[in-house]
């Protein structure tokens, strides 16, 4: 039987959460106040903290599916007699053996899993460090192509934390340049009409509170983050962004909640059970008699979470019937239809313009048909070609 996952847990804990908040609020029309608290005057926000908890829920998940990926290899590639071995009658010095058994590793397999990954993660002293591979190499039935360049290596769940501050750096300032082009109409309020209008108040440009982020430029930086960092480490880049689409789905499915306590992203005026209070200073003036909206951010938050426990699923139990890019493609197949959909009840979406005419068509479900249409035939050719070449 399968061991429940820690991240399980923490993720339920979440959810739970969420659902008494939300189930407050229907209740009594209240939301809680942007800010969490302010240590020495700093303020915290709570969407801050969404977004946080997103990021880490995300990662974690990514790590663990890295570590099961490098298990998997580990196992194929090293016999089981070799990886049985007692440290004990591998004939490798004890001072090489001494911090393993006292992390409680008593096999040499234990001991190679993590060489292969990364020699450090033995925790032994800079020198003994060194020492460890050639240690290893004259131990009974150890490949020294393991110690080099083990096959698992590629899969060390380190990259996911070693790699995520390129991601989120380069994610956050693609945001910030799509939003710059593609303002929304609420941008108004504070004198933008027009990416021309940041030029002529340069200040703007920062201006994060003011809004905002897009998420398909997010989504351009994230993924040229993932292609440098990955290019640097020598792994896999298609089969590392497999992974990050899985945590990137609950990433998103949980930082949504943000705007919850932003009274933002919010839809059309709506009478539903569901729907979710907006205070008087949060509407759009257009809105102002109306008190209850489709609550968008919600919609998106239960999408994401379908959407991660489907890619879960297949990374877990399909990956070897899976392309590598599979993953991502239908990830971003998956985004693109629910953000069209969500664009159905949004109120403040710019439209694309003709020849200076707006047609009614939101940029964000343009570029999001695009997307899926672009990824789409990239899996299905992929699919096509190999089937020819299993036929040739």
């Amino acid at each position: 039987m399968r061991r429940l996952e820690p991240y399980w847990y923490a993720l339920l804990l979440i959810v739970a959460v969420a659902a008494a908040l939300y189930g407050y609020h229907l209740a009594t029309g209240y939301t809680p106040p942007r800010v969490a608290f302010a240590p020495l005057g700093l303020p915290v926000y709570w969407y801050g903290i969404w977004i946080v908890t997103g990021v880490a829920m995300g990662a974690w998940v990514v790590s663990r599916l890295a570590a099961e990926r490098a298990r998997r290899v580990f196992e194929a590639t090293v016999p089981a007699e070799t990886r049985a071995l007692p440290l004990s009658e591998a004939g490798l010095p004890t001072d090489v053996t001494a911090a393993p058994a006292a992390r409680k590793m008593t096999t040499l397999g234990e001991m190679l899993y993590e060489v292969g990954l990364d020699p450090r993660r033995l925790g032994l002293k800079k020198d003994r460090t060194a020492e460890a591979p050639a240690a290893l190499s004259a131990a009974p039935g150890v490949d020294p192509g393991w110690l080099t360049d083990a096959p698992w290596r590629r899969w060390n769940p380190d990259h996911t934390w070693n790699g995520l501050m390129w991601a989120l750096v380069l994610g956050l300032i693609g945001a910030r340049v799509y939003h710059i082009l593609t303002p929304s109409p609420s941008m108004a309020a504070v004198g933008i009409y027009s990416p021309l209008d940041y030029l002529r108040d340069p200040i703007q440009l920062l201006n994060f509170r003011g809004g905002g982020l897009g998420i398909y430029g997010g989504l351009t930086g994230g993924a040229l983050g993932l292609l440098i960092y990955t290019r640097r480490a020598r792994i896999p880049v298609l089969g590392w962004a497999d992974l990050s689409v899985v945590g990137l789905a609950l990433g998103q499915a949980i930082g949504r909640w943000g705007n919850f306590f932003n009274q933002e992203l919010y839809g059309a005026p709506t009478e539903l059970p569901w729907a979710v209070h907006i205070d008087p200073i949060h509407r759009l003036p257009d809105y102002a008699a109306y008190e209850r909206f489709h609550p968008a951010f919600l919609y998106e938050s239960l999408w994401s979470l379908m959407t991660f426990l489907v890619l879960l699923w297949l990374a877990r139990r399909r990956s070897e019937r899976l392309l590598p890019g599979e993953l991502m493609g239908l990830y971003l197949i998956a985004y693109a239809v629910g953000r069209s959909l969500l664009e159905l009840v949004r109120l403040d979406s710019r439209a694309v313009a003709f020849l200076g005419l707006e047609s009614g068509l939101p940029v964000a479900t343009l570029v999001s048909l695009l997307i899926a249409f672009v990824a789409l035939i990239a899996i299905v050719a992929r699919r096509v070609r190999r089937r020819g070449r299993s036929v040739g």
